[in-house]
């Protein structure tokens, strides 16, 4: 696809969620009060901007992939945001608060019970094992691939702390990704995501694990999909390791402690007042 192409899907990636969010809001599923959570200020925010960037960024990366690939962007995008949407609705059920983290789901296993944590994990991970097989040539390298998809999904999500944290690692790593043969197909995630952080930074909305998972199969998928076995097993060791660390160290806390990082994570958004 030309650069002008590339250009276009990604405003058709920001017009599409932008929409698709305007129609949610005016008549949310299951009314407002189901989609409504309080985010880190305790303010009331609407978790609709999941579905909406999800189903953006799904369209347009399907749209922009090469036929081989269309199944792999419709099952990274679609599965990972849709059982992420039904975790961020399952997940405050009684019970299951305190599921959260590999731990926490362990833990409910223990206890024998199934965690929409858990659910949500399986399900990224078949997506992840599904999308990977038309982005890799043998098996093990296939695994990888979906390993890497996978993951990717669940750092986004495990970042999505913070107002705009997420659609600004978003952005950071795929805005060099619309180049080259598979670049078209992150455009119009990477205009999804650029057009709802201004109201995610503003507090208006949030990602929630719906969008954040989405966004994140589709950035793993393009990350996979961006050089040889060798850089797909390189990449995979890479997010195991930072999963492997946010159950022990606190992202947010060394995003604080880290000068660059806190100044940009805290750019353009609301001070907190102490």
């Amino acid at each position: 696809m030309s650069v002008a192409g590339r250009f276009s899907l990604t405003a058709v990636g920001g017009v599409l969620a932008e929409v698709v969010l305007a129609m949610l809001r005016a008549a949310p599923p299951g009314g407002a009060a189901l989609w409504s959570r309080r985010n880190h200020r305790g303010e009331r925010v609407t978790l609709l901007a999941g579905p909406a960037v999800a189903a953006a960024a799904t369209v347009t990366a399907c749209a922009g992939a090469v036929p081989s690939l269309f199944r792999a962007a419709l099952v990274a995008g679609a599965g990972s945001g849709i059982v992420g949407v039904y975790d961020d609705l399952a997940g405050l059920r009684p019970g299951q608060e305190a599921d959260k983290g590999f731990a926490g789901h362990l833990h409910a296993l223990r206890a024998g019970r199934v965690s929409s944590g858990t659910i949500k994990l399986g399900v990224v991970g078949l997506a992840g094992v599904v999308a990977g097989r038309s982005a890799a040539r043998g098996q093990l390298d296939r695994l990888v691939a979906g390993g890497v998809v996978a993951g990717t999904a669940n750092l986004v999500n495990l970042l999505d702390l913070r107002p705009g944290r997420a659609l600004k690692v978003v952005l950071l790593l795929g805005v060099p990704l619309l180049g080259g043969p598979h670049g078209s197909m992150i455009a119009g995630p990477v205009g999804a995501a650029a057009t709802l952080l201004r109201r995610d930074l503003a507090e208006q909305v949030m990602l929630g694990d719906g969008g954040a998972n989405a966004l994140g199969a589709l950035l793993g998928l393009r990350f996979a999909l961006a050089g040889g076995p060798g850089w797909r097993r390189a990449l995979l060791i890479v997010i195991v390791g930072l999963t492997a660390a946010s159950e022990r160290v606190s992202f947010t806390r060394v995003i604080e402690a880290t000068p660059v990082l806190r100044q940009l994570d805290a750019l353009g958004r609301r001070p907190i007042r102490r």
